[in-house]
């Protein structure tokens, strides 16, 4: 393998393995957050779409990595202009997370009587979180090449967004009324 093709399969590797980890982690600090909602008495809405979840990111992770690998050693000229938005977007993910707290949560969860967090970004638009996962989800295989991952899985995470949204507004609405 050459130095630029070894270079290259590195960086992806480590690229989907930084993406993974960062999931890994989120996943942990939503299960602790699930544990003290439920003690609240919070209540899941949108369960049945919660493995299609699961399953768009992982393999959009390993769609990525194969992908990758398989359009060969040179990224695409372009590759600093998704990077950017990559990088751009982390920011929001954890204003976001840090601005709903222990209320942050990769299920759908209500607690009676509680009220929706207003502050953060959610005081200028209701989702942000989601768009950084349609940034990202665009964005890291593009800088590797990987345009079908990006435009495959973008269209799968539309679909399911407008299900997730549906029911996250459902469920907030519940919560303020």
């Amino acid at each position: 393998m050459r130095r630029g093709a070894s270079l290259k399969a590195g960086l992806l590797v480590l690229a989907v393995t930084v993406a993974a980890l960062q999931r890994l982690f989120e996943l942990r600090y939503s299960r602790r957050n699930e544990a003290r909602l439920r003690a609240r008495g919070a209540v899941e809405r949108g369960r049945e779409h919660y493995p299609v979840m699961v399953a768009i990111h992982t393999l959009w992770l390993a769609s990525t990595l194969v992908e990758g690998l398989l359009r060969g050693p040179e990224p695409p000229g372009w590759w600093p202009l998704p990077l950017a938005l990559f990088l751009v977007v982390q920011p929001l993910r954890y204003w976001a997370i840090f601005s709903l707290g222990e209320n942050w949560n990769v299920r759908v969860l209500v607690v009676p009587g509680g009220k929706p967090v207003e502050s953060g970004p959610y005081r200028y638009f209701p989702h942000p979180n989601y768009v950084v996962v349609a940034v990202e989800v665009l964005t890291l295989p593009l800088i590797f090449g990987a345009w079908t991952t990006a435009l495959v899985f973008s269209a799968l995470n539309i679909l399911f967004l407008s299900v997730r949204i549906r029911a996250e507004n459902r469920a907030l609405k519940e919560l303020s009324g």
